[in-house]
Order: C-alpha cells, then structure tokens, then sequence
C-alpha cells in the first residue's frame, strides 16, 4: 500500500471512530463534566493519573484546569498524580509501582474530590489501585477506558462515570479519549462561565 494511502486511512478511521463515539458517550460525558462542576464550585479538587499516553492525557487535562481550555477563566483546582518523579520512584521502590496513585490519593484525596482515571485497557493495577484507594476516601471517579472496559468498569461503583471508547486499536481509544478531554474541558468551563447550563 502506498504510505500517502495508509496516512489517508488513518484518518479516515479516526474520524469515523470518533464519529461512531459521538452520540454513545455524550451522556456520559455531560454526567461527568457536571460531576466535575459540582466538586469544584464546592471547594473540591480533580486528581488526574494514568500510564504512558494515559499519563500524558492526565497531565494536558490538568494544564487545562489549572491555566486554560479556550476562554480566559480563574485557574481550577486540578492536580496530575504522575509529575512528582521522587514520590512516583520512591513509592515504586520502597513500595509496588501498583501503589504509585493509590498512596498519592490516600493522603491528598478527601470526600466530594474526583479522580480521573485514564487507562486505554481497563486493565492497569497502579490505576485500578487508585480507583479503590479513591473509594475508601468518599472520592468519586471519572474512567477513561476502551473495549469493554476492562476490570477498570468492574472497579467502579454507582455514583462513578464510566466513558469507555466504543474501538478495540489502542490508538483509536487514544483519540477518542484525548476528544473527551477537551469535551469535559470545554464542557466544565461552560457551565461555570454561564455560556450553558
């Protein structure tokens, strides 16, 4: 296949899994930037992690909360759990790397927070560890997954937000998951700037 087509069906097929996404996780999308809302207008704070690109998407979420999406706004309280290279390694070494999020969350996690937790297979232990580390600390958790879910859909309970991309290629999650993150950030700051309600 010549390379100019391959590159032509890539996008080809990122555009229509984004397109075959749009109307599946639109509500779930809107639970969990109102979700978002809520803790934030009341004191609360969004925790953020993942592995790899997934920590790479927390990371541009929480640059998002803090500086800006689109419209100038106050900063919003946001953190990345995969910035801090001496507690990451020290929590990895002393510890298992499977606690790296789950201790972060323990100690600054308190009721009414929210974590965002990204992994494209549902399947990662540091995440699925600080899902229930989440739990136990009355915090709730937006997921970011694909396929089914994986065990990451199994972790979450009632109040939890589930956005699982509808694709099976882990790059077509990816973009379905960074196109999330900037509908949650555009989203949040609409509401709060009353551009919706």
């Amino acid at each position: 296949m010549p390379l100019h087509d391959r590159i032509l069906g890539h996008f080809q097929a990122s555009a229509q899994t984004l397109l075959d996404a749009a109307e599946a996780l639109a509500p779930s999308i809107e639970q969990a930037a109102r979700l978002m809302v809520h803790s934030l207008t009341q004191g609360g704070k969004i925790m953020a992690c993942g592995n790899g690109g997934a920590a790479a998407d927390a990371q541009r979420f929480v640059a998002q909360m803090v500086h800006r999406f689109e419209q100038e706004r106050p900063g919003l309280a946001a953190i990345a759990l995969t910035t801090d290279s001496s507690t990451l390694t020290s929590i990895a070494n002393d510890t298992a790397y499977d606690q790296v999020f789950a201790r972060q969350v323990k100690v600054l996690g308190q009721p009414g927070d929210i974590l965002l937790a990204i992994s494209t297979s549902g399947n990662s232990p540091s995440v699925l560890q600080a899902v229930d580390a989440a739990h136990a600390r009355n915090v709730h958790v937006i997921a970011l997954s694909g396929r089914s879910g994986g065990k990451l859909a199994e972790h979450l309970i009632e109040d939890d937000v589930l956005i699982c991309a509808p694709a099976e290629s882990a790059v077509r999650i990816q973009e379905v998951h960074l196109l999330t993150i900037h509908c949650l950030c555009d989203a949040v700051d609409s509401v709060l700037l009353g551009v919706e309600e």
